[in-house]
């Protein structure tokens, strides 16, 4: 296909999407999806600027200081962001899914180039890429002449991120998409945190031996001279002094990094412009075993209806890779604080290191915040199935309580795991503060999930639980849900706060016992409503969940 072709397709995808957009706006669940971008586009180019004038300043002083070997760590920072998140902020990255184009006659260039155009427009492209101007521009200030060099590194380094990001989602997607490969990844991913309790004690053994200290800490800057962060800042180093052909080879290598990630990326992305299929759903059989009659779950003093929409929430979650890894988050973050920022060595430097009995009530908090997407977004999964729900004779309330109870039960889970993984890394929480916690996540679930409920239904988006970039609810429901969690979780905070600072944690759980009442009350009132309020958006939920 000629180049005026390729040229011919991106200007047409180009005007699809402005015209998908400007008719949005005709709606009012469209502009308010409008305001919602503008704020989170508002928070996002505050955070930019602001990290773009710190790197600027950061390389500015390296160069005037004779040190510009430090400009591999302001390299370093951005790299490390722009890879860890989007993990950690699929709600608010809102960019379409390229896959949906794939219908289309496209060419693989042009679809290529579509992706990684759709790419270049998520939150941590947007921001990485600010902060490497920045980077830019405190080179070029201390230094006018290394402008033209320095753009020509930052562009290079810029491109393998955006490639490299591609590609890791890729890879992942396709690697959690299979149950053998997710289950050793998700080994894999336990070991990763179980490794972090080596690290007091590793500091605890290397204090008192710096010269071997020294030693290993020589060869860590070694090793980072020849990844990509490190080549970057060498490249600027090595012509700052100038050593014209040393910066060339850094620069080569960089290339390098970046050629073969782009081949990585190319396979995936090829297998899937070519059809690809990851579901692991086997071909269907004619043999009488496979006709057998398969009964659901039988819970009890559950009705049938509410039970089957429990199992199959259960079943959505359990085959779900990336929505695992969100769950398992918590354990996570609870052994970074242990053995990471408030390790052995520096044991009293972190909040939970000073006041470790509010390590049970923080992560039953932040195991609350993880389930934002599930959450604000209850029927998304369903897509298309939804127009069963519709015809099948249960009433809208039962569907919407099994899914409750299925968010309530992961909510009781992880809280359980919690208070495990608390009692073994901080001590047994003590019977009061469990006793409080329980009544703050008592009050503050039904309230979420009246808020979930009213925005699954006002602000629905088709999901896919098989792909990170497939689980972004809508920004306007993910930014009103986000005001809600932190509405409650402020609530708990101070209560919480005033309890240790008084000594007097019984108050607080009989003021959180009451305000539960309240919120179970809202509960019950919006759920004897919800069939009226789902009829009377039939049209809106059909229409995004059974999009193409």
């Amino acid at each position: 296909m000629s180049p005026s072709a390729h040229s011919a397709q991106l200007a047409a995808i180009a005007e699809l999407r402005w015209r998908m957009f400007s008719n949005s706006l005709r709606t009012t669940r469209g502009q308010l999806e409008l305001v919602s971008r503008l704020l989170i586009a508002l928070a996002l180019g505050i955070g930019g600027l602001g990290g773009a004038t710190g790197m600027a300043i950061g390389a500015a002083l390296m160069i005037s200081a004779g040190r510009p070997e430090f400009i591999a760590g302001l390299f370093w920072f951005v790299f490390i962001f722009w890879q860890t998140f989007p993990v950690v902020a699929t709600a608010f990255a809102n960019n379409p899914d390229s896959s949906d184009l794939l219908r289309f006659p496209l060419t693989y260039r042009s679809y290529f180039l579509v992706r990684m155009a759709y790419g270049a427009l998520d939150p941590a492209s947007v921001l990485g890429g600010l902060w490497l101007f920045g980077i830019l521009l405190g080179i070029a200030y201390a230094k006018p002449a290394l402008l033209l060099w320095s753009s020509i590194v930052v562009l290079i380094f810029a491109s393998f991120n955006l490639a490299f990001m591609q590609m890791i989602f890729a890879w992942v997607e396709r690697w959690l998409a299979r149950r053998r490969t997710r289950e050793i990844m998700g080994i894999l991913f336990l070991l990763l945190m179980l490794s972090f309790q080596l690290i007091g004690p590793l500091i605890e053994h290397f204090k008192h031996a710096r010269p071997s200290v020294d030693g290993y800490a020589e060869i860590a800057i070694r090793v980072q001279q020849l990844l990509p962060p490190g080549l970057a800042g060498d490249a600027i180093v090595q012509a700052v002094y100038p050593r014209v052909m040393a910066a060339l080879s850094s620069l080569a290598l960089l290339c390098a990094y970046l050629v073969l990630v782009a081949y990585f990326l190319h396979v995936r992305v090829r297998a899937q412009y070519q059809g690809e299929n990851l579901s692991e759903v086997a071909a269907a059989s004619v043999s009488q075993f496979d006709r057998s009659l398969r009964l659901g779950w039988n819970l009890p003093g559950v009705p049938a209806p509410i039970a089957a929409v429990f199992e199959k929430e259960v079943r959505y979650i359990l085959r779900s890779g990336p929505m695992l890894i969100n769950l398992v988050m918590p354990l996570f973050v609870l052994i970074i604080f242990r053995f990471g920022a408030a390790n052995a060595a520096r044991q009293s430097a972190g909040f939970l290191g000073r006041a470790p009995d509010m390590a049970f009530p923080a992560m039953a908090g932040y195991s609350l915040l993880m389930l934002i997407n599930l959450v604000c977004n209850g029927f998304g999964g369903d897509a298309g199935g939804m127009q069963f729900f519709f015809a099948s004779p249960v009433t809208f309330r039962k569907i919407v309580l099994g899914k409750n109870l299925a968010h309530s039960a992961i909510l009781a889970v992880e809280a359980f795991l919690a208070w495990i993984a608390v009692a073994y890394f901080y001590g047994r929480p003590s019977f009061k503060i469990t006793i409080a916690t329980v009544a703050g996540l008592l009050f503050a679930a039904p309230v979420n999930f009246v808020a979930g409920n009213l925005l699954s239904i006002y602000w629905p988006k088709k999901v896919d639980y098989s792909s990170f970039r497939g689980q972004r609810p809508s920004q306007t429901g993910a930014l009103i849900s986000l005001l809600v969690e932190l509405f409650v979780i402020g609530i708990g905070v101070t209560l919480f706060m005033l309890a240790r600072r008084y000594g007097n944690f019984w108050v607080a759980t009989v003021v959180l016992l009451t305000l539960a009442g309240v919120s179970l009350w809202l509960y019950t009132f919006i759920l004897n409503r919800i069939d009226k309020l789902i009829r009377r958006q039939q049209e809106t939920l059909v229409t995004e969940l059974c999009k193409a």
